[in-house]
C-alpha cells in the first residue's frame, strides 16, 4: 500500500541580505493551512527581529525516503574556545584530517543562506553558487505529519533531522554547524561514524554568528547527485532520540548547561530579601540600604491607613475568597473597587483581575483572536507580548513611539476583522511616555482599538496622578489597563473601559474567568489608596520635583539624565559592567538594580533607579554622588 500524499512547506524570511528564520515541514494536507500560519507567525517572532520578506513554498512531494535518525551523545564546553577545541577532534573522528581548517573556514565565513560543501582533503568548495552555498531541505521527523510546529523554534529535533539526511548523502564525510540564533549557543559536528555530538557552547550568548559545513569526498568532479540529494529527495527521520537518553536520571542536565550559559554571560538572577522601612529604606543582609528601585512612587504600601485597610478588609472577609468571580469569588470589596476605580478615572466601567500581568495578558487575549491583528509598540512590557502570543492574533511591531511607521502599517491592515493598538503609556525601562494623542487619532481613522497600559502612568502622570490621558489632557483609550501594586500600593490589577467591552471580557477574558478573585487584603488597601491619591494629590507633585531633583543632581556630576517619569535610566550597555556597577552601589548602600537582556536589548544595559515621593533630597543626592562616583572607575578598567 502506497503511503498517502504528502506536501512540503517551506518557509523562509530574510532582512535585507541577512537570514532571519527558515523551516519546513512533510505535512498531510489537512494539515497544510494551519502549518503555513504557524510559520509564518515563527518568522514573526524570532529573536533577530522582524523580516521584512518572508517566502513560503507549499508543494506536493512523491516518493519519501525514511531513514533512522543518528544516534545522540552530547561533549560539555564550557566557553567557545573549548567548543571548537571538541568540534576539531570530533571532525578528525569522522576522517577530516584538515579539522583546525575546515573549523576556521566556518569561523571567517560571513552569512550565507546555506551551507558551504567543502572537499574533506583539498579543502575546495564545490557548491555552484558560493554566496548561496547548498541547502538541506525537504525533510521532517517521522510521525509529525498531522501536528501543527511548535511556536518556537525546537532547535535539537530540527538539528538531529537536518544532521540525519545530510550524513546519509552520498559523498558526505561530516557535517560541522554553529547555530546563527543569537540565543543559541550549541553546536554540534555530525558524521555516519560518529553519530550526532552536540556541543554545549561554540559562541557567546548574544552572537549572531553561524553556519554549517558540509565536508565531503571523492564527488569533487560531479557533485550533482549529492546536492540533488540534499535539496530534493523527501526524507522522513524515524526514532529521533532525546540528548543523550535523557528521558530519565540525566533529564536535568540541559537545564544545568542553559543555567551555566546564563552565569556566564552576566544574564544570571537572584531574588534578594528586602525588610522594607521607612522613607524609601530597606534591611538587606543585615545592613540598611536606599531602594531606588521600589515601584512604590507614592509610598503607599507602607502608609498606616493603608495598611490599616488591609488589615480589616481581611479580618471582615477573610484571607481569600475561595473562588472565582463568577462563581463564589465576587465579594462587596470587589464591586466597590470596580465602582472606584472607574470614578475615578473617568469610565464607564473597570473589571479588576489578580494582577497587572494577568490584566494585560487576559485583556489582549480576549479581544483579539485568529483572524485579528494587533499592533505592538517594539519596546512594550513582556505582558504585554505575552498576551499578543497568546491571542493567536497575527502581530505587527512597529517601532517605539514612531506613529508615521505605525500609521503605515495600519493602512495596509484593513483586511483583518478587528484591529488592535497597544503600548504602554509609560515604558517601564527607559520612563519615556507614549505619544497618545496622536495614537488616538490613527485609531479613530483606521477603525482601531487603542490600549495603554498605565502601569507606570497611575499616580506619576497628570496633576491628580490619573495617568497618561491626563498628561496629555486628551480622551482616555478604548481600554486603559492599570495596576494597584505600584504607586497605589497593594497588589492586582484592572482595565477601565466602557460598559460593553467591561461586559464582554466578564464573559470572554479567561485570566478573568478562571482565576481566584483577589484576596480581600488587597482589595481593601487599594480602595483606601484611591482614596488618598483622590484627597492628597500633592503626593503626585512631590514626586515630580524629587524626580526632577535627582536628574539634575545627575547632569550637575556629568551624567546624562532625562525622563519623564519617575524612572531615571542610566545607560551603562555592556552586561557585566552594569552588574558590578550595581553591585558596587550596593555596598556603598543604594539598591539600583542593573537592567539587562532579555529585559533590554543585548548592549543596552542599565542601571534603572525609580523615585518615591517618600525619598528625601539628601538621599537622592548621595545616590547620586555614589553613582558619579563609580562609573568613572568602571570606564577606566
Amino acid at each position: 500500500m502506497s503511503e498517502p500524499r504528502l506536501f512540503s512547506v517551506k518557509m523562509r524570511a530574510s532582512r535585507g541580505s541577512e537570514h532571519v528564520s527558515g523551516a519546513e515541514r512533510i505535512v498531510a494536507p489537512s494539515a497544510a493551512p494551519e502549518t503555513v500560519s504557524a510559520l509564518v507567525r515563527r518568522a514573526l517572532g524570532h529573536s533577530k527581529g522582524d523580516p521584512d520578506f518572508i517566502s513560503l513554498k507549499v508543494a506536493a512531494i512523491g516518493d519519501v525516503l525514511r531513514i533512522k535518525a543518528l544516534p545522540v551523545a552530547t561533549e560539555t564546553a564550557s566557553t567557545p574556545g573549548e567548543g571548537l577545541a571538541i568540534a576539531e577532534r570530533l571532525l578528525r573522528e569522522a576522517g577530516v584530517e584538515r579539522a583546525s581548517e575546515v573549523v576556521a573556514m566556518l569561523a571567517a565565513a560571513g552569512p550565507m543562506r546555506g551551507a558551504m560543501l567543502v572537499d574533506a582533503d583539498t579543502l575546495e568548495r564545490l557548491e555552484p553558487d558560493k554566496a548561496r552555498g547548498v541547502r538541506a531541505t525537504c525533510m521532517d521527523a517521522a510521525g509529525a505529519q498531522g501536528r501543527l510546529p511548535p511556536s518556537s523554534k525546537s532547535h535539537y529535533a530540527e538539528a538531529i533531522v537536518l544532521a540525519s539526511k545530510v550524513a546519509a548523502a552520498p559523498g558526505i564525510v561530516a557535517e560541522l554547524c554553529i547555530s546563527d540564533d543569537p540565543d543559541y549557543v550549541i553546536g554540534y559536528v555530525a558524521s555516519r561514524s560518529t553519530g550526532y555530538r552536540r556541543i554545549t557552547c561554540m559562541k557567546e550568548m548574544g552572537d549572531a554568528h553561524g553556519g554549517r559545513i558540509f565536508v565531503c569526498r571523492g564527488i569533487a568532479g560531479d557533485p550533482s547527485n549529492t546536492i540533488r540529494f540534499l535539496e530534493e529527495t523527501p526524507v522522513l527521520v524515524e526514532a529521533i532520540p532525546m540528548p543523550d537518553g535523557t528521558a530519565r536520571g540525566n533529564r536535568l542536565d540541559g537545564i544545568k548547561r542553559e543555567i551555566d550559559a546564563i552565569r556566564t554571560s552576566g544574564l544570571w538572577r537572584e531574588t534578594r530579601v528586602l525588610e522594607m522601612r521607612p522613607e524609601g529604606c530597606a534591611m538587606a543582609g543585615g545592613r540598611e540600604v536606599a531602594v531606588l528601585s521600589s515601584n512604590d512612587y507614592l509610598g503607599l504600601a507602607k502608609d498606616p491607613r493603608v495598611k490599616k485597610a488591609a488589615a480589616d478588609a481581611a479580618q471582615s472577609f477573610g484571607a481569600g475568597t475561595g473562588g472565582a468571580r463568577l462563581t463564589t469569588g465576587t465579594q462587596p470589596l470587589h464591586v466597590k473597587l470596580e465602582e472606584r476605580l472607574a470614578a475615578f478615572f473617568g469610565s464607564e466601567a473597570a473589571v479588576s483581575y489578580a494582577t497587572g500581568y494577568m490584566a494585560n495578558v487576559g485583556v489582549i487575549s480576549a479581544l483579539a483572536g485568529r483572524g485579528d491583528v494587533i499592533l505592538s509598540d517594539e519596546l512594550n512590557h513582556a505582558s504585554i507580548i505575552d498576551g499578543c502570543r497568546l491571542s493567536g492574533a497575527d502581530v505587527v511591531v512597529y517601532r517605539h513611539r514612531d506613529m508615521d511607521d505605525l500609521a503605515g502599517k495600519l493602512s495596509r491592515c484593513g483586511g483583518y476583522r478587528r484591529r488592535l493598538v497597544v503600548s504602554d503609556g509609560v515604558f517601564s525601562m527607559a520612563g519615556d511616555i507614549a505619544p497618545l494623542p496622536k495614537m488616538l487619532d490613527l485609531c479613530s481613522q483606521y477603525d482601531a482599538f487603542s490600549f495603554v497600559d498605565d502601569a507606570h502612568a497611575v499616580g506619576v502622570l497628570g496633576a491628580t496622578g490619573r495617568g497618561t490621558a491626563e498628561h496629555f489632557g486628551c480622551p482616555r483609550a478604548d481600554l486603559t489597563v492599570g495596576t494597584l501594586s505600584k504607586a497605589l500600593g497593594a497588589e492586582g490589577g484592572f482595565v477601565c473601559t466602557s460598559r460593553m467591552l467591561a461586559d464582554y471580557l466578564v464573559n470572554r477574558s479567561r485570566a478573568y474567568i478562571f482565576s481566584t478573585s483577589p484576596a480581600p487584603a488587597a482589595v481593601g488597601a487599594a480602595i483606601e489608596s484611591l482614596r488618598i491619591l483622590e484627597t492628597e494629590p500633592d503626593r503626585v507633585r512631590q514626586l515630580r520635583t524629587k524626580t526632577a531633583y535627582f536628574a539634575a543632581e545627575l547632569r550637575k556630576r556629568g551624567i546624562a539624565a532625562e525622563t519623564q517619569s519617575a524612572i531615571v535610566p542610566v545607560e551603562i550597555g555592556d552586561e557585566s559592567k552594569a552588574v558590578a556597577v550595581a553591585a558596587k552601589l550596593m555596598e556603598r548602600g543604594f539598591l539600583i538594580p542593573a537592567i539587562r537582556y532579555p529585559t533590554v536589548a543585548r548592549g543596552k544595559a542599565r542601571l534603572r533607579v525609580a523615585i518615591s515621593s517618600v525619598h528625601s533630597c539628601a538621599t537622592l543626592s548621595a545616590a547620586a554622588e555614589a553613582i558619579s562616583a563609580i562609573l568613572p572607575g568602571m570606564k577606566s578598567r
